[in-house]
């Protein structure tokens, strides 16, 4: 079971999770991901490179083997999934930290707050996104549209509202009374002003 959450405090956004088994032989690999969570957090800092970072993460991760079934697998690192930086307001600030050895020669600066944030697998190292969109945020970068459906300015109007650049899914729209609301995050304006 992953618990994955985020507090914030006048934008001071925290982001955190974590994954419990009640299996006893996903230990070695909670374990992996841990060893490899406290790695990355220790070798962070100003000035160091998001590469070196990554590098250490990877070691560590695929140090670790599980026996799962009578079946030894390596840990691995999944490649497509990464930390990152955190703004004021903004949870996902424009850096990456990779969690796999790479050429990004990106350094932490001074003042910046990142989440180091790992993930490993038994299997290919690699996730495939399921088209399912489970969390949004306003984009700070999106460029101010005209929006041509009411449905899609009530909504904006809304989530400026309550939300701002915050993180919010579908259910915090439902508590707040909207419905119908998919149309308005699909039309082409809102949805490009939108991460999901």
């Amino acid at each position: 079971m992953k618990v994955d959450f985020g507090v914030h405090v006048s934008g001071r956004i925290l982001d955190s999770a974590f994954t419990v088994s009640f299996d006893p032989v996903y230990d070695p690999l909670l374990q992996a991901v841990r060893d490899a969570t406290n790695t990355g957090i220790k070798a962070a800092g100003i000035d160091v490179r998001m590469c070196d970072i990554g590098e250490q993460i990877q070691e560590v991760m695929e140090s670790y083997e599980v026996e799962i079934a009578g079946q030894t697998h390596q840990v691995k690192s999944i490649r497509n999934l990464n930390g990152h930086n955190i703004n004021q307001f903004q949870i996902h600030g424009g850096k990456s930290v990779p969690i796999v050895k790479s050429t990004d020669v990106t350094r932490m600066e001074e003042g910046e707050t990142f989440a180091i944030e790992t993930f490993g697998s038994t299997g290919k190292g690699y996730v495939h996104d399921d088209m399912e969109v489970s969390h949004y945020a306003k984009n700070v970068d999106a460029p101010n549209v005209a929006l041509r459906l009411s449905s899609a300015k009530a909504l904006l109007k809304v989530i400026n509202k309550n939300f701002g650049t915050l993180p919010f899914c579908r259910r915090y729209l439902d508590r707040l009374g909207q419905d119908k609301y998919l149309l308005g995050v699909s039309a082409a304006p809102l949805a490009a002003a939108i991460i999901r």
